[in-house]
């Protein structure tokens, strides 16, 4: 089953995450399918680079992570 959740790329104490889509037996640091956006906790920003790929992933059985789908909520992107 394949999941879009956040994956930390960020240096330390500069926490920076992407949106990816992954398998979810899977550590999302060893390996994603797609980078789909990204979130900076520092100054709140989210982003969602191909909204139309996120419904069509989510549309074929794709998950959402808890923490991704209240940012999308947060931020009023609907699927």
């Amino acid at each position: 089953m394949l999941k879009i959740r956040l994956a930390r790329v960020g240096k330390k104490n500069d926490p920076r995450f992407r949106v990816v889509l992954t398998e979810h037996t899977r550590a999302s640091k060893h390996g994603y399918s797609n980078v789909l956006g990204f979130y900076n906790p520092m100054t709140k920003e989210f982003k969602i680079k191909d909204l139309e790929k996120v419904k069509k992933y989510v549309g074929h059985g794709a998950q959402l992570s808890p923490r991704v789908e209240k940012l999308m909520s947060v931020n009023n992107i609907s699927i």
